[in-house]
């Protein structure tokens, strides 16, 4: 049953209308307190039936952090690695005392079941995109691990497919409802720091490689389907450390530690700036007198505000850092939840923050609320979109060894062809965005 083009009638949505529907035409009835949401329940139509796709390490803290959550029925696991199934299945099982939690290694087969409200989607950076567009195409709400993209093209891509299918969507960029970061951006933007001039951004070390592991033989698909493993990247012979999480750093896979912590802390930036409509204009890698580049990249604005991306001089807040710098002071923060600043007056606005950035739990709290209420949440894909396509950017002028100019409208760098071409990446048959 279609709603408009655009959107899905959501199940509990169902449940409610023939609630009361139901009431009017029958009779009275005793209904248990249980199904209206009485004494701690959560009533069935406020229920968030939940699958998840590509589940290890991170992505296991979330789920963990979603079956903790009354209103969270974990119903699906889906991933290309046997052991995987298996494990999460009997983690499931056991913490629901039962067998329902059903086992897939195709993701359109679990996502074509009617049930299922939203997915938690943590695979490996490549799949990030395709799954996530896969889930909305089925009218599945979308919580993701970031990187939520690998090129400026997907990022685009995955926001006009939210958009187009109406769907919540959260990255996992937690940070942007943990207390110290929300209070730094909140110092930023109040004023208290005079006009912003500049924002620092921690990032990584920026290379990628293309070397190849050493081949090994290919396991068999139902312990490992490798073919699906690689989706639409070029295909490369297997090895076990791939399946492991030993693909960071190969560019096939991965974006690169400009993204890799850019996602959050470029993200972080162009929130407390309030440019989450937007991205830089211009990006300058910054090279030594000798001709070595550093990890460091210099990116403006369009109203002359300043982006560094950088990896070191950060004051050992934490992990993940951010600094805002106007003209009449700065406060900087990180993953430790301490926050430092300029002055004595600004000190007065300072409190601790127990709960650490690496936190997903008030994130995926956030995202259980905009499913039921329909709201866009802080993490939303648009949001998201334009901080990763910065980042994106960053690691195109850093490639290069050169500045390059970006119009953040047409999505397009100007006047060069060599930048355009690594908008994209060419994409493995039979895969397309």
């Amino acid at each position: 049953m279609m709603l408009s083009p655009h959107r899905c009638v959501k199940r509990r949505d169902f449940l409610k209308s023939a609630a009361v529907l139901g009431a009017a035409a029958a009779a009275p009835v005793v209904i248990p307190g249980t199904a209206l949401g009485f004494n701690g329940a959560v009533a069935p139509s406020d229920k968030i039936i939940l699958g998840a796709i590509g589940i290890q390490s991170r992505g296991l803290h979330d789920l963990r952090v979603f079956m903790n959550r009354k209103e969270i029925q974990f119903v699906a696991i889906c991933d290309i690695q046997k052991k995987q199934r298996v494990s999460i299945k009997a983690e499931a099982d056991k913490k629901y005392g039962d067998s329902a939690c059903a086992t897939y290694k195709d993701m359109d087969e679990m996502l074509v079941r009617d049930d299922i409200d939203a997915v938690l989607i943590a695979t490996g950076d490549r799949w990030h995109t395709m799954a996530s567009i896969t889930a909305a195409k089925y009218g599945k709400d979308v919580y993701c691990e970031k990187p939520l993209s690998l090129t400026i093209e997907e990022s685009r891509a995955l926001a006009n497919a939210v958009n187009r299918y109406g769907i919540v969507y959260q990255a996992g960029t937690q940070r942007r409802n943990i207390g110290n970061f929300m209070l730094a951006a909140e110092i930023a933007q109040s004023g208290k720091l005079g006009k912003l001039t500049e924002v620092h951004a921690n990032t990584l070390w920026p290379a990628t490689t293309q070397d190849w592991l050493p081949a090994e033989p290919e396991p068999a698909p139902d312990d490992v389907d490798w073919n699906l493993w690689l989706g639409s990247c070029p295909w490369r012979p297997y090895n076990s450390r791939y399946v492991a999480g030993g693909w960071r750093g190969h560019f096939d896979f991965h974006g690169g530690g400009i993204l890799e912590w850019g996602s959050h802390t470029v993200d972080l930036c162009q929130w407390a700036a309030e440019k989450d409509h937007t991205a830089p204009v211009e990006y300058t890698p910054q090279i030594d007198a000798n001709g070595n580049k550093g990890g460091e990249v210099y990116a403006w604005y369009d109203d002359g505000l300043k982006l560094v991306m950088r990896s070191s001089g950060w004051l050992g807040l934490g992990t993940c850092s951010a600094r805002y710098v106007g003209e009449e002071g700065w406060v900087e923060t990180g993953d430790s939840g301490r926050m430092a600043v300029s002055s004595d007056a600004l000190r007065s606005e300072l409190k601790y923050f127990g709960m650490p950035g690496t936190s997903p739990d008030t994130h995926i709290a956030e995202f259980c609320e905009c499913v039921k209420t329909r709201r866009n949440p802080a993490a939303n894909a648009n949001a998201a979109a334009q901080s990763h396509i910065a980042s994106h950017c960053a690691y195109i002028a850093w490639q290069l060894g050169r500045t390059v100019k970006f119009d953040p409208v047409k999505e397009v760098f100007i006047d060069d062809d060599d930048a355009n071409r690594m908008r994209s990446r060419a994409l493995r048959e039979p895969y397309t965005l």
